[in-house]
């Protein structure tokens, strides 16, 4: 065997070991991210309808966005999601200027709030107890 055959299979050897390395850590990571969506009820990935906001947060929905948009965010919802996502786009348009009342986070500029809440896609609402 020649010197560059050893050093292939060295190099094929290495790459192969990364590549299970990788793979059981996004399976394993995985997992436990489905785990906490999954078990978590008020976790709601993807566009969403007033009609659906309003069954997730009891709040009633009125022909004034406004007092809409409030109670969401009274009630705990806080919607996840990014400037350049079509689907958020969509959502905001939703409520108009009364959007402004929406508790909403910025992903990208909030990188580390966002993974703590396990935000796998956009937009994503959560409903959580208000304190």
């Amino acid at each position: 065997m020649n010197k560059m055959d050893k050093q292939s299979k060295i190099i094929i050897g290495a790459a192969a070991v990364l590549v299970i390395v990788v793979f059981i850590f996004a399976f394993v990571k995985n997992i436990g991210g489905n785990k906490t969506s999954v078990a978590n009820t008020n976790f709601f990935e993807g566009l969403q309808s007033l009609e659906k906001l309003s069954e997730i947060s009891s709040c009633p929905l009125t022909a004034d966005k406004d007092t809409f948009a409030k109670c969401l965010t009274e009630k705990g919802l806080t919607f996840y999601g990014a400037e350049w996502c079509s689907h958020c786009k969509e959502e905001k348009a939703l409520f108009g200027d009364s959007f402004k009342y929406i508790k909403y986070v910025e992903c990208p500029e909030n990188t580390q709030l966002c993974l703590d809440k396990n935000i796998q896609g956009y937009p994503t609402w959560i409903l959580e107890p208000v304190k």
